[in-house]
């Protein structure tokens, strides 16, 4: 198992050198740049703050500073956050959008894994298409939407929650983002449970479970570790899209998130910024695919043998 991890390890390291490499030189491309203001700065100083940061150097050369500078693990400095370095913004941060994500992560496997599997338990009721519907709302309505609404409802109107900000970390301030957040999330877990569930829960030895008498619950505790497998692959990319915050809610709520410096940064033409937003991402998604990869292979003795 330790060499699976370090080959897969291996495997990941020309991968997140493409992705760098398309980020950096497509930033580079797009039109403007971290110095075009409102009021334009005079030759010589737009002139010496490019000699200052390697601006003025050839792409492949800026590239290749970049990228040693990135193996001695400096993301470099914030060109639209002056006096501060992205490693100082991602710690402000970071902290922000992982309990923002880890939060509704838990909570979107919680409803999905549940609902999934009591539908699928239960399929062809009423149960069943409720929560296919629920599932089919939860997906189609975005979260640009879903955050005004609950801001209204339970804001404005009954003044239960905080409409935004993040005053000293309050979790109240955290429910309606991670609600905002956590539903399209429940949607497609709960259908793919529901899908991988009623598939167990036709197999072979579970029939054969079922003809032995055993109780319902215990044979629907066997068919779920089966049927968690699809959700357990698809827990990398969700995990990292979540622990890095969303764009949308952050931005919604007022909260102080990686997403949130992202916008900003790529308003700004903050190439740093948005470098280390990416290199962040993808190497979040290497590690938390590996993680889920360990995961199958423990609820599948057949993946660990494989590995």
């Amino acid at each position: 198992m330790t060499g699976y991890v370090l080959r897969r390890l291996l495997q990941a390291i020309p991968t997140l050198f493409v992705v760098i490499a398309l980020s950096f030189f497509l930033m580079r491309l797009a039109p403007g740049g971290p110095f075009d203001l409102e009021r334009p700065l005079a030759p010589a100083a737009m002139d010496n703050l490019r000699r200052v940061y390697g601006l003025d150097q050839p792409l492949a050369v800026q590239f290749g500073r970049y990228l040693a500078a990135l193996v001695r693990g400096d993301l470099g400095p914030s060109f639209s956050f002056r006096d501060m370095s992205v490693a100082d913004l991602f710690a402000r941060g970071l902290p922000v959008s992982m309990i923002l994500g880890g939060l509704a992560l838990a909570v979107s496997l919680a409803l999905g894994v549940g609902l999934g599997a009591w539908a699928a338990y239960r399929r062809g009721g009423w149960v069943d298409r409720l929560v296919g519907a629920a599932a089919s709302l939860g997906l189609s309505v975005p979260g640009f939407v879903v955050a005004p609404l609950l801001q209204i409802a339970f804001g404005l109107s009954l003044r239960w929650l905080p409409v935004s900000g993040w005053e000293g970390g309050a979790p109240s301030h955290l429910i309606l983002p991670v609600i905002t957040l956590a539903l399209p999330q429940a949607g497609g877990i709960a259908r793919l449970t529901r899908a991988s569930m009623a598939e167990a829960l036709r197999a072979q030895h579970v029939r054969t479970m079922r003809s032995l008498g055993l109780p319902p619950w215990r044979i629907a505790r066997h068919a779920l570790r089966g049927a968690l497998l699809p959700v357990v692959a698809i827990l990398g990319p969700l995990s990292a899209s979540l622990l890095t915050g969303s764009v949308v809610v952050e931005t919604i709520f007022g909260l102080p998130g990686i997403g949130r410096y992202f916008v900003e940064g790529a308003l700004n033409r903050d190439y740093t910024l948005v470098m280390g937003t990416v290199v962040l991402v993808a190497v979040l998604v290497v590690v938390l695919n590996l993680v889920a990869d360990l995961v199958s292979a423990w609820l599948d003795p057949r993946l660990r043998l494989h590995a």
